[in-house]
């Protein structure tokens, strides 16, 4: 016979360390564990994408592994293993938030609506909504759109920013969601939707790596100048210093720089395709501010 009342007790005690768990701050947590979790993005060129199925490389990975070797040192635990998770726009914040991972350095718009579930670090990059068609189509800009499908990553501000931007010029276009950025590739590719509508520097990377750039264009105005932040669980100010602090000590010492040109302005894996992308003039002034703002 169950003792109803102590089933009850057991179920909630389980419950409450499940929760405690998940809330703990993230270096007590990487201590216990001598394991950090951080994500991956299987196709977010050039910040983090799959080489192999097993391996993410990228910009955004690269600053991951910096702020890895901080978190070694201050630690004091050379042999902290890593492990990667894919993570998706959809799951990216639920997991984070429930303990699944510890950090997330990848193409994440920091916004105020998300900072009141997690918390970013200083901004890394700024990118703008644009689009992105075969050249054949003739697509030059959003009127263009009128009466097409357009296909954007759900879970993302791109679709928020197009829909405002549709329904602000009156353009009748229907907008399709994607899991991911490969799948809204794919949708373009098949002919099912006319454009694709995402960050600039996403899309500079997607047709850098199609095999054919020039049957290609990116096209549109830039909509709404997005930061892009690494993620940590809110209300840990102790993990937050310790990635600002790594970002810091990159912009500061020119580390920074020399990544950015090695992803942005060089050819990259796995086909040597080279995103040609000067470093914007808002990414230069928070070399120096090393602001966290977000968008609102």
């Amino acid at each position: 016979m169950i003792n109803r009342p102590f089933a009850a007790l057991a179920a909630l005690l389980v419950a409450h360390t499940a929760f405690t768990a998940a809330h703990a701050q993230t270096l007590d947590k990487i201590a216990r564990s001598n394991e950090i979790v951080v994500s991956s993005r299987e196709s977010a060129v050039p910040f983090s994408y799959l080489l192999t199925p097993h391996k993410a490389v990228g910009f955004s990975v690269d600053i991951t592994e910096a702020i890895v070797d901080d978190v070694r040192r201050m630690l004091k635990r050379p042999d902290l293993r890593t492990r990667y998770i894919p993570v998706t726009g959809q799951n990216r914040i639920p997991l984070l938030v429930n303990g699944t991972y510890d950090l997330e350095c990848g193409s994440t718009t920091n916004t105020a609506a998300r900072g009141k579930d997690v918390a970013f670090s200083i901004n890394f990059f700024y990118a703008g909504t644009r689009l992105m068609a075969k050249r054949a189509s003739h697509i030059g800009g959003y009127a263009d759109l009128a009466h097409k499908t357009v296909v954007t990553v759900a879970g993302s501000t791109n679709e928020k920013v197009l829909r405002r931007q549709l329904d602000t010029q009156h353009i009748d276009a229907e907008v399709v969601l994607a899991k991911d950025y490969g799948e809204a590739l794919k949708t373009v590719a098949d002919g099912r939707a006319a454009a694709l509508a995402l960050d600039d520097v996403l899309l500079y990377g997607m047709r850098a790596n199609t095999g054919e750039p020039d049957t290609w264009v990116v096209a549109g105005e830039a909509l709404q100048v997005e930061p892009y932040a690494c993620m940590v669980r809110k209300d840990d100010p102790a993990f937050k210093r310790l990635v600002d602090g790594t970002l810091t000590h990159l912009m500061k010492s020119g580390e920074f720089a020399r990544l950015y040109t090695r992803w942005f302005e060089s050819p990259i894996p796995p086909r040597g395709a080279n995103l040609d992308m000067p470093m914007s003039a808002a990414l230069k002034r928070n070399l120096t501010v090393r602001s966290d703002l977000p968008v609102q």
